[in-house]
Formats: C-alpha cells, sequence, structure tokens
C-alpha cells in the first residue's frame, strides 16, 4: 500500500467513526450516505476549503503545513499515535532513519535483560522479531519457536500459529495491538522493504490480519495487563511494560506478576524447568563430543 492510498483510508475511517451530532452538525432526520462527518464538515471546521481538504484525503497534496494536519488531528480527534501516524504518512518530523532492521542489541541493552532476571523481559524489533531476552523471557516465549524464514516472530504467532488462541488470554485484543502496532511502524519506516515484506505476506495469508490492517488502527501501548496459557507454567496474569529503545525500531518487554500471586509461583516453576532443560541439554551435547572427538 502507497501512502496516498493510506492517506485515503485512513482519513476516511477517521472520519466514519465520529457522530456528527458530537461535532455540533445536528443530522435533523437528513439521510446521509455515508457514517460520520463528511469532507465538508471535516474542512469546515479545520478552517480549509473543501477542495483543499479533498485534495489532502486523496493524498493529491503537497506541502500540507503543521498547522493544517494539527487542526485536521484536533477535528478527527486522533491520539497521539494517531497524529503522530498522519504526520508520518505526509513526511513530517516523526519519520525514522531508514535504517537496517535491528537483529542485535547493545552490551548495555544485555546486561539490563540480564540483571532483571526475576521477570520475563525480551526485545522485539520493529517488525516483532524476537532478537534478545533473559533467561526468564525466552522461556516465557517458548511456545514461539523460529522458524525456516527467521527468528521467532511475535506478528507471525498471532496470525499464522493456532497455539497463540490458546496462549493469549484475550488473543483479538493482542491481535488488534499487533496490527496497528505494524500500521504505526510502517508509517514511521515506510522504506522498509523487510517490514512491507512481512505485511505483505500476512495480508497474503490470513484473513484476520487483512481486516484488522483495512481497520487503519494505529495504537502505543506503554503499559497494561494481559493474562497467558502457558504449556509449563500454566496461566500467567502478569502486567507489563514497553519502553522503546535508544536503538531504532528496538522496544523492550518486561512482565510483571504481583507479588506472592500464583503468578508468581508460575513464573519461579518456569525458571526451574528452563534451567533444569538447558542443564540437561548441555550434558548431552558434552556426552557426544566426548564420544565422539573431532
Amino acid at each position: 500500500m502507497n501512502d496516498r492510498q493510506a492517506i485515503r483510508e485512513f482519513l476516511r475511517t477517521r472520519r466514519a467513526r465520529i457522530a456528527p451530532e458530537s461535532a455540533g452538525f445536528p443530522t435533523g432526520g437528513d439521510r446521509r450516505r455515508v457514517p460520520g462527518l463528511r469532507r465538508e464538515e471535516v474542512a469546515e471546521r479545520a478552517g480549509v476549503s473543501v477542495d483543499y481538504y479533498t485534495k489532502l484525503e486523496r493524498g493529491t497534496l503537497d506541502g500540507a503545513s503543521d498547522a493544517v494536519l494539527g487542526s485536521i488531528a484536533r477535528v478527527l480527534r486522533l491520539d497521539d499515535a494517531e497524529g503522530e501516524y498522519l504526520f508520518n504518512l505526509f513526511g513530517k518530523a516523526g519519520r525514522q532513519q531508514q535504517s537496517a532492521v535491528p537483529d542485535s542489541v547493545t552490551p548495555v541493552v544485555r546486561h539490563l535483560l540480564d540483571a532483571a532476571a526475576s521477570v520475563p523481559a525480551i526485545v522485539v524489533n520493529r517488525r516483532m522479531d524476537i532478537i534478545a531476552g533473559n533467561e526468564l523471557g525466552w522461556a516465557f516465549v517458548y511456545p514461539l519457536e523460529p522458524t525456516l524464514i527467521g527468528p521467532a516472530n511475535v506478528s507471525r504467532f498471532v496470525f499464522c500459529d493456532g497455539r497463540a488462541r490458546s496462549f493469549y488470554g484475550d488473543w483479538a485484543e493482542v491481535a488488534d495491538d499487533n496490527a496497528a502496532h505494524l500500521r504505526r511502524e510502517s508509517a514511521r519506516y515506510p522504506q522498509d522493504a523487510s517490514l512491507a515484506a512481512l505485511i505483505d505476506e500476512l495480508m497474503d495469508g490470513n484473513e484476520e490480519f487483512r481486516r484488522r490492517w483495512r481497520e487503519h488502527n494505529v495504537r502505543r501501548n506503554y503499559s497494561g495487563a494481559k493474562s497467558f496459557t502457558h504449556p509449563v507454567a500454566g496461566l500467567l496474569e502478569l502486567g507489563y511494560v514497553n519502553v522503546e529503545l535508544g536503538d531504532p525500531g528496538l522496544f523492550l518487554t518486561t512482565f510483571v506478576p504481583e507479588p506472592g500471586s500464583r503468578s508468581e509461583h508460575g513464573l519461579r516453576l518456569l525458571a526451574s524447568w528452563w534451567a533444569t532443560e538447558h542443564t540437561e541439554a548441555a550434558d548431552t551435547d558434552l556426552t557426544q563430543q566426548a564420544t565422539n572427538p573431532r
């Protein structure tokens, strides 16, 4: 999808969700051909001509000012994430340099992950590849296995792996958030071919993703709570915090249980299981090396 189409569909869907009466446009029984606000009503509230707004919504207008885009965002009641997305679509401040998708973390981030040993912590890039984690983090995302395509990817797991619906307590919310994250990143990094390829892959193969992508929702989730049913630890109810790191397009997520809760006990069980599994794997490797020396 090019920016012009993205602009058109995003603004159209944002207009459609606003009741005319709430914006001060009484319908008086008038039959409206479109849901929500009309183009001329948005133009009136934003202080621009209908022709100007029509060109802007079609994506055929170059040089829209920050002031105009700010007025449009106000009229359409865009939140911070949606406003950033709108500005990015028009090539304004906020677009990131077109660096390669990170596939590793710095030593400082590595030390930070290890320091948070008592809670699961992972790092994903803008494509939602899991590129780093502490021991408990890798145990937590154990169901998200790497594939022949590349590293474990949260988006592929959510939309393409049937186990995701039982892993996440509210799969639909997770799917909504995931599509909204990719939508935001696609505007921040419009020339990222690998990100575009992932989106195309999901669009081609999954109706659940296609439907959510066409809704043009954009979100930034910094904290909240989610429940999971882990194949080893069972039910885990965890708070989470997302932090965008200084490295371009990297996000650190930590999952925290309530102190003394069943979920805290479940994470201790998970940590013990992971340590045992890795100890046994290491012992097996040493035995094989001793039996078959090079």
